[in-house]
């Protein structure tokens, strides 16, 4: 890994195994020092992200982070700015993912998808805002789903969440743009390749051949492409599936 002291940190909410390492393991390759977040209990499974970043000679810093909280959020980014470096990057990539019968779903349920997929993705956009907008540079990444754009039975809650994503991204990069920030929604439109579609399909090797389902690494290097865009294209929102079915 080549380090260059000119590219800003890179801040990934929520990296879990699939789309949020793989996203710092890109931005890393590529120079920029990183930082990792999950929950305080999880966070002994970033030991092996970070000891292979450090180990192809990155930098990497994992913390242990409610995203829900605002007190945590805003320590987080405080703390970062003042021991690490500027944020030039933030990847918002807290899925929350859940599946019940409307009749099934509590207020609990539906209050607890919204804080994690929506609620955390507010505070970190405002606080990325907050460290970005000064310095007139910056690029905000929001991890979107199918549920982004259409709901379906069983998932209420999760695409009430991750419409307001959506619509906080959208506000966001009409808002940001003309100060030099550069906002994204990237809507992952298919199954991705990871411990939690294996858990439920089992072996992914016949899907992965056929690029049936989507890859945790290519979807880092989407991610890679678009904080790399010139910052006259500052609304963007793309959509991410398996080719056979995109087209």
């Amino acid at each position: 890994m080549d380090n260059d002291p000119a590219k800003p940190v890179c801040v990934v909410i929520g990296a879990g195994e699939g789309v949020g390492q793989a996203v710092a393991r890109a931005f890393a390759a590529d120079g920029h020092p990183v930082c990792v977040t999950r929950r305080a209990r999880n966070l002994a499974q970033l030991d092996a992200l970070i000891d292979g970043i450090r180990g192809a000679g990155g930098q990497a810093h994992a913390f242990g982070v409610d995203a829900r909280s605002e007190q945590e959020t805003v320590a987080l980014f405080d703390r970062i700015e003042r021991e690490i470096g500027p944020i030039g990057v933030v990847v918002f990539n807290i899925g929350a993912n859940v599946q019940f019968g409307i009749r099934e779903t509590t207020a609990r349920v539906f209050t607890k998808v919204w804080e994690m997929a929506c609620f955390a993705g507010f505070l970190a956009g405002r606080e990325a805002a907050r460290v970005m907008v000064p310095r007139g540079a910056g690029t905000i990444l929001f991890t979107g789903a199918t549920a982004s754009v259409r709901g379906r039975e069983g998932f209420a809650a999760f695409a009430a969440a991750k419409h307001g994503l959506r619509a906080l991204a959208q506000s966001m990069a009409r808002e940001l743009g003309p100060q030099g920030v550069h906002v994204a929604h990237v809507i992952c439109d298919g199954s991705i390749d990871g411990v939690f579609i294996r858990e439920r399909v089992g072996d992914t090797t016949d899907l992965l051949r056929d690029d049936a389902i989507l890859k945790p690494d290519d979807i880092a290097q989407a991610y890679l492409w678009l904080h790399r865009q010139p910052r006259s294209a500052w609304s963007h929102e793309i959509d991410l599936r398996p080719w056979r079915e995109q087209w």
